[in-house]
């Protein structure tokens, strides 16, 4: 068995006793068993999936990320991931999820532009204040 951890940057996403891991990388996918050399991979977008000590299999969707076997201990750690008992569920929890990132992310965006502008038109201001 292989202990399997996978944080994000504000939690610890799963902690699970796994017996297969299988993982996508810049080389392509990838299956990680217990007795497994030790090993560093740089993980692509993309599924990953885990093979629990009662047989069935969960998926977990992660952005890219790095993952570091040593041992029996398997960590990897990514910006965003979700996990999913079925791909269907683990479908609609990705949507919903990025869509909600993509709404702060235009939120954000507008905020700084309109920051960007009243730093511009105050300059423009004091310039023009410093000419008369």
């Amino acid at each position: 068995m292989m202990k399997l951890k996978i944080l994000l940057p504000t939690e610890v996403l799963l902690e699970e006793a796994v017996r297969k891991i299988t993982a996508e990388a810049e080389g392509g996918s990838f299956c990680l068993l217990p007795r497994h050399i030790d090993m560093v991979a740089a993980l692509v977008p993309g599924l990953m999936s885990y093979e629990l000590e009662d047989g069935s299999e969960k998926f977990t969707a992660l952005d890219e990320g790095l993952l570091v076997k040593c041992g029996s201990d398997v960590l990897v750690s990514a910006r965003h991931g979700v996990s999913g008992a079925d791909l269907g569920q683990l479908h609609h929890l990705i949507e919903t999820r990025y869509r909600s990132i993509d709404e702060r992310e235009r939120v954000t965006r507008s905020a700084v532009a309109k920051l960007e502008s009243n730093f511009v038109r105050r300059f423009i201001d004091l310039g023009r204040q410093a000419h008369e």
